[in-house]
């Protein structure tokens, strides 16, 4: 398969340029650096958890990058896979904690995050959630390979968001927490069908570890200098890949954000 078109919203900023080359030292002490999701006035989201909201974000920051309408995500042709490790925890714990309530138990489960960006888009294709890090980014991106291969849709998104802020004390007793700052993210990639057979030069991106977004950055990050991409990713103590080509148009697009020709 080809990525098309991709979006990294973290803590930092939109975009890869806006994460800091010291992030420790630009973190000044903080144990987690957050990340907003834009305002909305749509009533039909006034319940949604921070997650929800930036899972919408992240998708919204993908069509611009690609230039496309929203109206092309309806329907059954586009795929949505989501991979998270630690979405579903914070919203778990804000319901617990909160008191519990019927209208804020079904944003407890895993699925209320693609289930409200499939309603913001109109998408009703084929559609799976995966629980874990950078590893399981690499299971829903061969997933979406494979519904691609075989015509299930025509085109594949995988989405990935990371909140911390309610939940930073699980992933500290739970051995998760990396050593710096844990900085939220969203981040996607649209995915389309490849040319078979056809042989291309590869460049390996190493993902040495990383919550579910990082596989989904470090795709973008190569995208300006490569045809196709070897991603990997690492989660406790597994180590996944998976090589993707890159198309023109996202080709272009990374190249000029790259060059500081970003409008």
């Amino acid at each position: 398969m080809n990525l098309r078109a991709s979006s990294v919203l973290t803590g930092w900023g939109a975009g890869l340029a806006a994460i800091p080359a010291d992030v420790v030292g630009a973190a000044r002490s903080r144990t987690v650096v957050p990340l907003d999701p834009r305002p909305r006035r749509d009533d039909r989201l006034r319940r949604a958890t921070r997650e929800c909201l930036l899972g919408i974000d992240a998708v919204e920051a993908l069509l611009e990058d690609a230039g496309l309408d929203r109206g092309m995500l309806a329907g059954p042709e586009t795929a949505l896979l989501y991979v998270t490790a630690a979405a579903y925890g914070a919203s778990n714990r804000t319901f617990v904690e909160g008191g519990g309530g019927a209208l804020h138990f079904p944003y407890t489960a895993p699925s209320a995050v693609p289930a409200e960006v499939a309603i913001e888009f109109g998408m009703c294709g084929p559609y799976a959630v995966v629980i874990g890090g950078a590893a399981a980014t690499i299971d829903a991106m061969a997933h979406a390979s494979r519904l691609l291969a075989r015509g299930a849709c025509a085109r594949a998104i995988v989405l990935a968001v990371e909140t911390f802020v309610e939940c930073e004390a699980l992933h500290h007793r739970g051995g998760t927490a990396p050593a710096g700052p844990m900085v939220e993210a969203a981040a996607a990639a649209l995915f389309e069908p490849g040319e078979p057979g056809l042989t291309i030069p590869r460049r390996v991106v190493s993902e040495p570890g990383g919550f579910a977004c990082a596989p989904l950055m470090a795709l973008a990050r190569a995208s300006a200098e490569a045809v196709a991409v070897e991603v990997r990713g690492q989660w406790r103590g597994r180590d996944a890949g998976l090589t993707v080509g890159i198309a023109e148009a996202a080709r272009s697009r990374a190249a000029e954000v790259a060059a500081g020709k970003e409008t």
